[in-house]
């Protein structure tokens, strides 16, 4: 069986995997919550924080509340940011609706109309593994986590996309491995001692197609069936220079307002919405439209 073959089957299962697991979860009674950091708060406290989410309202202009709007946009930073507040207060202990008044005066609490895509920034990706056209109109940069259920579910997407535009978009890789996922990190120090032996994007797809089990035999497993040199592997993965690229990508992705994962930015421009193929096509086709006209401008 060809590795395309694996890969395609690979993510047919682990995406139904998923999927059914989300929507399993339903916001109204689910415990936990993408982004969310629960910790250190006791049993009442943490039902407080559940309440709070649920019945209040997210501040990016999506009409769902807290809790909704983390599960169903796991990359919206305002209702990330509210939950932190909310969670705060709580730990300081003041009342639910002090709680709430913190939130709402926050940074995070004033309404704001939905906005898909942020002003453009500067992206360092010098190094970063990349796939497509060097030359293509359109670069997305994906801030992602081997670990988390929703890049799982961003693959495809992403992958769906590159084949629509095979020679105008291009896709950079940045490891943002959370704190929450255990064996994140290892899987991104993984991903990028591979690509040193030429086969990151082959690694890429086998983590997310083994992302319940990251442990260092299962990614020695993965190693083995990819042909790399399995103590190279070992070598780069606990070298000074993997773990600054690492640090490094979190940083950027830090300076660059990421604060959930997957997190992706089309032409420097920060993504605010589902990563998924009919959603981002008529985003791409306007970003070639803007990339042809300055062309036609500058002849």
């Amino acid at each position: 069986m060809s590795f395309l073959s694996r890969r395609v089957g690979i993510f047919a299962f682990a995406c139904l995997l998923v999927s059914g697991t989300l929507l399993a979860q339903d916001w109204k009674t689910a415990t936990t919550l993408p982004g969310v950091d629960f910790s250190g708060l006791s049993v009442p406290q943490k039902a407080a924080v559940l309440k709070i989410l649920r019945e209040q309202g997210c501040s990016c202009g999506c009409s769902m509340k807290m809790a909704q709007c983390r599960m169903e946009d796991p990359s919206c930073s305002y209702s990330t940011g509210l939950a932190a507040t909310v969670i705060q207060a709580i730990k300081d202990g003041k009342t639910p609706e002090q709680a709430i008044q913190a939130a709402q005066t926050s940074r995070y609490g004033a309404e704001h109309p939905s906005k898909i895509l942020d002003d453009a920034i500067k992206l360092p990706v010098a190094g970063a593994p990349v796939t497509g056209p060097a030359d293509a109109a359109v670069t997305i940069v994906e801030f992602s986590d081997f670990q988390c259920p929703y890049c799982i579910l961003a693959v495809p997407e992403l992958e769906a996309l590159l084949k629509v535009y095979p020679t105008q978009v291009k896709l950079i890789f940045k490891e943002f491995p959370l704190e929450i996922h255990s064996d994140a990190y290892r899987a991104a120090t993984a991903a990028l001692a591979a690509q040193k032996q030429g086969k990151f994007w082959e690694m890429h797809y086998a983590l997310f197609g083994h992302h319940q089990d990251l442990s260092m035999a299962s990614i020695l497993n993965i190693a083995k069936d990819l042909k790399l040199d399995e103590a190279r592997l070992r070598t780069d993965m606990d070298s000074k220079e993997i773990r600054d690229i690492v640090a490094r990508d979190l940083q950027d992705g830090n300076t660059a307002g990421v604060e959930g994962t997957p997190t992706i930015f089309i032409n420097g421009q920060r993504y605010n919405g589902r990563i998924d193929l009919p959603t981002l096509r008529p985003l791409i086709d306007a970003e070639l439209k803007k990339s042809s006209k300055q062309v036609t401008a500058s002849r």
